[in-house]
Parts: structure tokens; C-alpha cells; sequence
């Protein structure tokens, strides 16, 4: 599976950017996708995750500003980041897996796929 993530960019805290998980020649509804951020000098992080039925799943530092939604037609996992703060800035990454159980979403070593990694710089 390849996996292309874009939407990354620089914006003012309090803004909002859309990030975007596309694939092709696969039916994306039967994956897993998660977002993970890695900043620099940190470890990669769980951001949010869809699950195949259309669930989604936040990090606690991201319920409530980030939206996580797949648009099967468009092969496509959405990232709606608003109300970015500085701490937001990070590489962000999308990941997909067939046969991720719900109890690992939240760990990037059981995602099988990944994306190239999109840069998210939130200034102050």
C-alpha cells in the first residue's frame, strides 16, 4: 500500500490546516488509518485514528480540535486540524494496517504502511 500525505505548512496558532492520506489501487475502507506526529527530538506520537466502520479514535492533547474522516470514494483520510497550537508543530505521518486490533491504534509499531511524513509548523 502507498500511502501520500499532504497539507502540511506553516500556520498562526489558533489557525487550522487539512491534512490529507491518499491511496491508490486499494479499497482504503478496509484499512486502519492513523495519524501519527513525530517533533524534533521526540518520539513519534498517536494523533487519531479511523477505524473501518467510520470510528474515530483522538490522542487526549488533540479530542476536541482535530477530525479524523475517510471519504471512500476519494480513497482518501482527512486530518482537520483546528485551534493549532505551537506544541502541534511536527511531522505528521499517516499509517494504514489491514489487521490492527482496536488495542494498538494507538501504537505506530503495528501499523504496516506508511506514509513520506508532511511538516506542520504552528507559530506563536
Amino acid at each position: 500500500v502507498q500511502l501520500q500525505a499532504s497539507g502540511g505548512g506553516l500556520v498562526q496558532a489558533g489557525g487550522s490546516l487539512r491534512l490529507s492520506c491518499a491511496t491508490s489501487g486499494r479499497t482504503f475502507s478496509r484499512y486502519v488509518v492513523g495519524w501519527f506526529r513525530q517533533a524534533p527530538g521526540k518520539e513519534r506520537e498517536f494523533v487519531a485514528a479511523i477505524w473501518r466502520s467510520g470510528a474515530a479514535y483522538y490522542a487526549d492533547s488533540t479530542k476536541g480540535r482535530f477530525t479524523i474522516s475517510r471519504d471512500s470514494a476519494k480513497n482518501t483520510v482527512y486530518l482537520q486540524m483546528n485551534s493549532l497550537k505551537p506544541e502541534d508543530t511536527a511531522v505528521y505521518y499517516c499509517a494504514a494496517d489491514q489487521s490492527i486490533t482496536l488495542s494498538s491504534i494507538t501504537s505506530s509499531q503495528y501499523y504496516d504502511w506508511w506514509g513520506q511524513g508532511t511538516l506542520v509548523t504552528v507559530s506563536s
